[in-house]
Parts: structure tokens; C-alpha cells; sequence
């Protein structure tokens, strides 16, 4: 017996839609013995009346979820519970996710293809009244040379194109849309990849779809 006291556990709450992927954080977390699941929730909603029973340390939270996105939840918990502290955990590194969410009062953002250690990391720092990102977001948010582009470097037309990926369109619906061929079409959408940084094109309508998502927010709206 050394005498000295036993630290009390962070209490964190897990926010994301999918549950294989709550599975995989809380088994990581709970192998850290001062880091404790206190609950988990499927969407903002189920988070917020969580958050009111558990009043947890920090809640770690995806970006895009059924009811309203993550950023959204960052603005609930600044108004309604701004002792505790929201770190995004999220496959998502494009600058205009990383600056709204910084600029609604996340106090981390980490990349889900980041060793476990940083997570528990950035879990240890935050609650500690610190900042935590992932290498590639540290560059977005100090705004450094060789960030990550986002969606605010798209030409006119190639954000129009993304929109209507969004909306599930062809390549032919798109080139009908904008009045322009389909190989034009098929060429906004090797710029757009290139730009973005992103490997296939199954890769980019995702990325549309989630883009166009926090976009849609209405409390996100600048």
C-alpha cells in the first residue's frame, strides 16, 4: 500500500451510429484502466438525454449520425452542458469538418485510422483542459502549408457536380443537368478526386453525400 489515492476514472460517452464501431472504441477504452465507458448513444438525441443522467467527462462522438451531425452536438453541449467536453473521433479529414467543428468548441478531433494509443491520448488531454489532433487535423487547424484541400477549393462547377452526386445522379443525369458531356462529367470527377485526396469513386460519392449532409444543418450555417 503506497497511501496514494486512486484517480477517478474518466467518464466517457460513446456517440456513434454504428454499433460495431462502439464495440471497438469501448473495447480499446476499456482495456485503459482510467478510462471508463459510461454510456453510448446511437444519435444526438439519445446523447443529449444520456449526457443529462450520466454527466460524463467527455463525449467522443462521429461526425455524421441519422438525426443531426456531430458539429451540431458540439453546439447542444456548449449551451446545455459546457462541463463536459466533446472530442470527435471520425474518418472524415477535410477542412471544412475540422473548422466548423473546432470553431463550435470541440476540444479534439481524431482520425479513426489513429493507433489506439492517440485516442486514449487525446482522451487524457482533453480532459486535462487541453487540445488534442491527429497530425493531418493539427495542419488544418493551425492552418500550416500542406493542409489537407476541402470543398471550399472546388471550382463552381465541380461543387455543382458533387451536389448531384450527393443526389445519386449518373453521369449522364449530371451531364443532361449542367448541359455538358458525359466525358466532361467524367473529368469534373477525376479533378474532383485529385483535389480532395480521394482514392476511388465509390470513396467520393460517400464523401458527396456526407459533405452535402453538413451542409443541410441549418445550425451550421454560416
Amino acid at each position: 500500500m503506497t497511501g496514494e489515492p486512486i484517480p477517478h476514472p474518466i467518464r466517457v460517452l460513446l456517440v456513434d451510429d454504428h454499433p460495431l464501431v462502439r464495440d471497438g472504441v469501448r473495447m480499446r477504452l476499456e482495456a485503459t484502466p482510467h478510462i471508463r465507458v459510461a454510456g453510448e448513444a446511437g444519435g444526438v438525441q439519445e446523447a443529449v438525454e444520456l449526457a443529462a443522467a450520466l454527466l460524463p467527462d467527455i463525449v467522443l462522438t462521429d461526425i455524421r449520425m441519422p438525426d443531426a451531425s456531430g458539429i451540431h452536438l458540439a453546439t447542444v453541449f456548449r449551451d446545455r452542458f459546457p462541463l463536459v467536453r466533446v472530442l470527435v473521433l471520425s474518418m472524415h479529414q477535410d477542412g471544412e469538418y475540422v473548422r466548423r467543428a473546432v470553431g463550435l468548441g470541440v476540444r479534439g478531433y481524431v482520425l479513426k485510422d489513429a493507433p489506439a494509443r492517440q485516442l486514449v491520448e487525446a482522451i487524457e488531454t482533453v480532459h486535462a483542459g487541453g487540445r488534442y489532433f491527429s497530425d493531418s487535423v493539427r495542419a488544418l487547424v493551425d492552418g500550416l502549408p500542406g493542409a489537407e484541400p476541402s470543398a471550399r477549393s472546388l471550382t463552381p462547377r465541380e461543387a455543382a457536380v458533387l451536389r448531384l452526386l450527393a443526389d445519386g445522379r449518373s453521369n449522364k443525369d449530371i451531364a443532361q443537368f449542367l448541359g455538358t458531356s458525359v466525358r466532361t462529367v467524367e473529368t469534373h470527377r477525376l479533378h474532383l478526386r485529385r483535389k480532395l485526396r480521394i482514392d476511388g469513386q465509390a470513396a467520393l460519392v460517400k464523401y458527396a453525400v456526407d459533405y452535402a449532409d453538413l451542409r443541410a444543418d441549418p445550425h451550421l450555417q454560416t
